[in-house]
């Protein structure tokens, strides 16, 4: 199978200002995705996808391939991600290079164990999924058998989100879920390109650790992921 990896990596942000190219331990946050990219062995070709040349530089400068500038346009706030992966599908079909899938690795989720990526693209194949995402267990306080929503605001009602009528009475009894983390997500290329989604008819997953997981969006994930980083060195 033939998989492009794209590292979606704009200019803009606004919770950690620059945080792409922030230092992070000994290298910019962008650097722990570009390596474990770097270090897979069945990715077909990795590629960093940013609208700014002083990310696409220091991208370079750690062995990302930069192949194209993004247009402004595809990096805004609202730019939806299936955009994105559209552009780089699109510039490498015009030259003549097609893939069957496409892998998304968020730089905003930098610790994956070794070998990860690859653990997932196996299973993507063996189970022949149309989308693949990685996912941390949901604690059973928030399981969706016991997360309520309202029916009726006027008169203060709730329902069980699941729609079912009576809620589950033990912790035991609840049907495992999971809730992605955004580390790893593979997609066949079809489903971006036909349909216009991500997710696909069947859709795999594949857990995550989660003792060395962080998602950046504040400040206070930067904290936690500078805890992590010192691991790393």
């Amino acid at each position: 199978m033939k998989i492009l990896a794209v590292i979606p990596a704009r200019g803009g942000s606004k919770g950690v200002p620059k945080k792409n190219i922030k230092p992070l331990g000994n290298k910019p946050l962008l650097g722990y995705t570009i390596d474990s990219a770097n270090q897979s062995e069945k990715l077909t070709t990795t590629i960093v996808s940013t609208d700014s040349e002083e990310i696409a530089e220091i991208a370079k400068a750690n062995g990302a391939s930069i192949p194209f500038i993004r247009p402004k346009e595809l990096a805004e706030d609202k730019t939806p991600t299936i955009e994105v992966l559209k552009h780089a599908i699109r510039f490498f079909e015009d030259q003549g290079k097609f893939f069957d899938a496409i892998c998304i690795l968020q730089p905003t989720t930098p610790f994956r164990r070794e070998g990860f990526i690859d653990e997932a693209i196996d299973k993507f194949i063996r189970t022949n999924a149309d989308t693949l995402i990685s996912v941390l267990p949901v604690p059973h306080q928030f399981n969706p058998h016991w997360v309520f929503e309202v029916s009726d605001a006027k008169e203060g009602k709730l329902k069980i989100a699941t729609g079912e009528k009576t809620i589950i009475p033990r912790r035991q009894e609840l049907p495992q879920s999971y809730y992605r983390d955004g580390s790893v997500y593979l997609i066949k290329t079809e489903w971006i390109t036909k349909h216009n989604t991500l997710f696909g008819e069947t859709i795999g997953y594949i857990e995550s650790a989660s003792d060395d997981f962080v998602n950046i969006d504040t400040m206070e994930d930067w904290l936690k992921a500078e805890e992590i980083a010192r691991q790393y060195k």
